[in-house]
């Protein structure tokens, strides 16, 4: 769309490009080279989200400034020292253009790196232009709660639902408006996409938009499972199913698989599965644990299953079972967004009233963002 239909938001300016591997055509082209090829256009600047310009870093590793091997242009760094780009970093810069895919889930980190994108861009009087991709897993299912104030992080800056049913133009619409940006945003269209739709009816090649993300199971299950990240449960990495496995060498894998199965959880089934991670939580350990499988994508209902998952395995290894904290605060509070996820597995509330609290949240949430949906 960009090249062939609205080239003149790029043309006779000096262009900043805010990508990654996922920055292609349907023809798995990069836009990088294309934009550098094209001689109306001059790239002055390539900006590098969570997992590098290149897709070859680990989640959470620090992405180091650079040079492009291939282009031979600055690469700073949006996952290091710095996450919003400097005044500095926009010196060479008129318009910034932002392309990178999106998995649906609020604790993706390129969201926020598209946030703090647009601030920076108002703040230095530049223009943003937002090159929209599909929401992998559709745009008609919103779950989870918001993040409430004082758990603003990089998993969740803004008060967005956990899975938001939202592309990352509408994202950007809605943050620019509810939250008075100021950025001087457009937003390239898809042509053909419809909210209904998840990624493998879109006709289009799958890149994996990060190292763990390796298909459509994966990012169904994402926005729940994503949760066991705050625990001392192996979620899946290291292993060839991320997010659709998960244990540990204390687990009690049956008890655990006939406990699930008698919450009667819409969508999915499970059976007991081991696992050895090469990497990452019991890297090198076997793991006693469980597959989860998909069976109904659309009845599965992943935000509540992460959270079922979370209070049957505390349940059954109150001694084994741990949280774990990052910068001081529990991590599952800063995925979920409040607490109410952990006082529930702990016996504080009950979890069918969070859940319920959740629905509310993003029912809200969805009716606030309609307002800037870009499709039907």
């Amino acid at each position: 769309m960009l090249l062939a239909a609205r080239k003149e938001l790029i043309t006779g300016v000096r262009v900043g490009l805010i990508t990654n591997h996922t920055g292609t055509n349907s023809q798995l082209e990069s836009l990088v080279d294309l934009l550098v090829a094209d001689p109306a256009v001059r790239v002055t600047a390539l900006y590098s989200p969570e997992h590098g310009i290149r897709g070859d870093a680990a989640a959470g590793e620090k992405v180091s400034s650079s040079t492009d091997p291939v282009t031979g242009l600055p690469v700073y760094s949006l996952y290091g020292e710095h996450r919003k780009p400097t005044p500095e970093m926009l010196r060479e810069v008129d318009v910034l253009l932002f392309d990178i895919q999106d998995a649906g889930a609020r604790f993706y980190t390129y969201t926020w790196t598209l946030a703090l994108c647009m601030q920076a861009a108002a703040e230095s009087g530049k223009r943003l232009v937002v090159l929209d991709r599909p929401n992998p897993i559709g745009g008609v299912q919103v779950e989870g709660g918001v993040v409430r104030p004082g758990l603003e992080s990089f998993v969740g800056l803004y008060p967005v639902a956990t899975r938001h049913g939202l592309t990352h133009g509408e994202i950007a619409r809605w943050l620019n408006d509810r939250f008075g940006l100021g950025c001087d945003l457009t937003v390239v269209p898809m042509e053909g996409w419809r909210r209904t739709m998840w990624w493998d009816e879109t006709g289009l090649p799958f890149v994996p938009p990060s190292p763990a993300a390796n298909g459509l199971d994966m990012l169904t299950l994402y926005p729940g499972l994503c949760f066991l990240e705050g625990t001392n449960l192996s979620e899946g990495r290291g292993t060839a199913l991320p997010f659709q496995v998960f244990g540990a060498p204390w687990l009690d894998e049956r008890r655990t698989v006939a406990e699930l199965k008698r919450r009667n959880l819409p969508g999915v089934l499970f059976r007991p599965a081991y696992f050895t991670p090469w990497t990452s939580k019991y890297q090198g350990q076997l793991c006693r644990g469980v597959q989860v499988h998909i069976v109904n994508r659309q009845a599965v209902r992943p935000v509540a299953l992460g959270a079922h998952v979370l209070d049957v395995v505390r349940r059954l290894h109150p001694g084994e079972f741990q949280w774990v904290s990052w910068d001081g605060t529990r991590t599952v509070d800063r995925l979920s967004g409040s607490d109410l996820l952990y006082r529930a597995v702990e016996g504080e509330l009950a979890l069918e009233a969070v859940l319920a609290q959740w629905e509310e949240e993003a029912r809200r949430f969805a009716a606030e963002s309609a307002a800037y949906h870009l499709y039907k």
